[in-house]
């Protein structure tokens, strides 16, 4: 099977909480490779590459929480579809440039998937015990970010595609900085 590498970033939350070592031992302990890493406080640039505002992940994110806002009765402030995106994706690009972050790229068979199941659900208060979030985020919710006018703090970034992992990796790091070694488990693989 061929490896997989997907992007992960610590959130400044995760830093000011002093989570790091916690967190990537979570996933060295799956046997996934780290095969990339630095501390960076983000600028512009890469927090607006990194959540570029696009067709598709704009009515997602819309369709989404527009379905939560007609059952709780809630009053809708958008509107269409890129509009909302136009807002949210200035609370994450505020938040991501808030505080220093650690950006690492982990590689093994289905890394994407083995990452995603280990940082658990986007919305802290859904994630599961024994997950990232739902370990170690602070009581959280869709309804209190959209309350206080800012994007759930939620520790942590995991690529959920393959294709946004490739995507992703790239803002951050240049291939020069991506290392190939050998670990005893490769040979597993």
């Amino acid at each position: 099977m061929k490896q997989e590498q997907t992007l992960v970033l610590l959130k400044h939350d995760a830093i000011q909480r002093s989570l790091i070592g916690q967190i990537i031992g979570r996933f060295e302990n799956t046997g996934l490779k780290l095969v990339a890493m630095k501390m960076i406080w983000a600028d512009d640039i890469h927090a607006l590459l990194h959540y570029p505002l696009d067709e598709t992940w704009a009515k997602q994110v819309h369709d989404k929480t527009k379905k939560v806002y007609d059952e709780t009765g809630k009053k809708w402030l958008y509107k269409d579809h890129i509009d909302m995106g136009k807002t949210i994706q200035s609370w994450l690009v505020t938040f991501l440039k808030e505080g220093p972050i650690v950006a690492l790229v982990l590689e093994g068979p289905h890394a994407v998937e083995v990452v995603r199941k280990i940082v658990g659900s986007t919305e802290p208060r859904q994630a599961q015990p024994g997950t990232i979030r739902g370990d170690f985020a602070m009581v959280e919710s869709y309804t209190l970010a959209d309350d206080k006018k800012r994007v759930l703090r939620n520790l942590i970034h995991a690529s959920d595609t393959k294709e946004n992992a490739q995507k992703e990796i790239a803002v951050w790091f240049d291939n020069k900085e991506l290392y190939k070694y050998t670990k005893e488990l490769d040979k597993h693989f």
